[in-house]
């Protein structure tokens, strides 16, 4: 297939590698290293990560965000034991039952009408049964930022942290844009994550620039965590033997402040993005603009046209709401041209 000639506003799974990362990956090519880590990269991404979120973070890299979610929850949770999530969570729509396949436990999810978790929310599940017939709720997992393109705000995530803990529910944050949610808040990655109560987060490069990886972080993991998970690791076919190529990348984006130099651009794009339809008759925004995601509805022929000259998700059929999303290398002209498109073909009908 020919390589699109226009931006795509499907995903930011659909960016190109980011310069910088590119040139990480080309530098650490040089030579012979160890393999599974014991590089002198894995060590400086490490120490990378351990600056923003305190010396106690106990860092693996993966693949994927798939890869860390499941990774992460296996780590902490039992076979019997259950993840109480959004229903629209990324764990729940997203990842094929793969933490319920590769672990045993099964994700309950909740329903919500934003894709965020409020402690009443969870108030059912916490009260059904209690014996041998029923799986056991043992841990949290929200999106930051959410699959809706919100945030929680960091009262909220402290509010619902600290019931989670009063509970005995252990608290897991699917990060995979955590970047754009930092950038939202206007907060540093360790205001918005250790220092709320947060216990694992799964810490995306993917969207962010990387060609690949991610990397779990547990915050205060005792010695039992630290001496399950690199099993758990290697069994979950997260344990790269060329790790060095992954770790690069992840150094270069945790270095100095570029991982929040992509997220602020793919942000900031969204909310021209926003500027330029909301005013077009025929379409309607249905989501505030936090991130790098723009939600709307409008006619369906319309969606038909906008979709033969760009890629893009039709996000609920039955409205029918789209998602418009940006990242690091959409610019000002990508963003006015496509909102063009957008104007001709609503005008058209």
């Amino acid at each position: 297939m020919e390589p699109l000639s226009r931006r795509s506003f499907g995903s930011d799974n659909n960016a190109p590698v980011a310069p910088e990362i590119l040139q990480a990956i080309v530098d650490a090519n040089d030579g012979d290293a160890p393999g599974y880590g014991d590089d002198p990269w894995t060590s400086r991404a490490i120490e990378r990560f351990k600056q923003h979120f305190g010396e106690a973070t106990a860092v693996y890299l993966t693949f994927n965000g798939t890869g860390a979610n499941v990774s992460a929850l296996s780590s902490l949770l039992r076979p019997w034991e259950a993840v109480l999530a959004p229903a629209s969570a990324h764990l729940q729509t997203d990842e094929c039952g793969a933490l319920e396949r590769f672990n045993g436990s099964k994700v309950i999810p909740v329903a919500t009408g934003d894709g965020k978790i409020r402690p009443a929310d969870l108030e059912p599940s916490l009260h059904a049964g209690h014996d041998v017939h029923f799986p056991q709720p043992r841990a949290v997992s929200i999106s930051q930022a959410t699959e809706f393109g919100g945030v929680y705000e960091r009262d909220e995530l402290r509010e619902l942290c600290a019931f989670a803990h009063e509970r005995g529910l252990i608290v897991h944050v699917d990060g995979a844009r955590i970047a754009n949610a930092a950038v939202a808040l206007g907060a540093s990655l360790r205001e918005m994550t250790v220092d709320l109560g947060v216990d694992v987060l799964s810490f995306g490069g993917t969207k962010n620039g990387l060609m690949l990886g991610e990397a779990i972080c547990f915050f205060n993991p005792g010695e039992h965590l630290r001496t399950v998970v690199p099993f758990v690791q290697k069994q979950s076919m997260q344990l790269a033997s060329k790790m060095r190529y992954l770790a690069a990348q992840l150094e270069a984006l945790m270095t100095g402040d570029r991982w929040l130099r992509y997220a602020s651009h793919a942000n900031a794009m969204a909310q021209l993005l926003f500027e330029r339809v909301r005013a077009i008759d025929g379409i309607r925004v249905t989501r505030p603009v936090r991130c790098n995601a723009v939600f709307a509805t409008l006619d369906r022929a319309a969606i038909e046209r906008i979709r033969r000259e760009y890629f893009f998700f039709v996000f609920d059929p039955a409205l029918p709401e789209v998602r418009w999303m940006t990242h690091w290398a959409t610019t000002q002209r990508d963003v006015d041209d496509f909102a063009a498109c957008i104007e001709r073909a609503v005008r058209h009908g």
